[in-house]
C-alpha cells in the first residue's frame, strides 16, 4: 500500500510517525533512533539464536570465556560491540556474521 491508499484508509503511514516523533531521515535524532533500532534487533537475532540452540546465556557465555551479564546487556540493546565480538558471540552459536553495506 503506498501513502495515498493508507491516508484514505484514515491511516498514518509508519514513516511520517517515526518522522514525527524521531525527526527527518539525516537527523541527528533521527540517526539516534535508527542506531539503536539496529542495536535492539541484533540482540534479539542473539537471543533467538541462542534459545534455538537450547543454550542458557551463562552457557552461551562460559562457551565465548565471557560473563552471563555481558550476554544479557548484548541481548538487551544495552552493549555497544566490536564485529569480532558479534562475530564471536554468533559464532559460539554455529552461526556466521555476514554484514553487508547499503547505499
Amino acid at each position: 500500500m503506498d501513502k495515498k491508499d493508507l491516508k484514505k484508509m484514515n491511516l498514518t503511514p509508519i514513516e511520517d510517525l517515526i518522522e514525527e516523533d524521531f525527526g527527518a531521515v539525516g537527523t541527528a535524532e533521527r540517526d539516534q533512533f535508527e542506531m539503536e533500532c539496529d542495536v535492539f534487533v541484533i540482540g534479539e537475532q542473539l537471543k533467538n539464536e541462542r534459545l534455538k540452540a537450547g543454550l542458557t546465556q551463562e552457557q552461551l557465555a562460559e562457551k565465548i570465556g565471557t560473563k552471563k551479564s555481558f550476554i544479557s546487556r548484548v541481548e538487551r540493546g544495552h552493549a555497544d560491540i566490536q564485529l569480532s565480538t558479534l562475530a564471536k558471540l554468533f559464532r559460539g552459536l554455529g552461526r556466521q556474521v555476514r554484514i553487508r553495506v547499503l547505499f
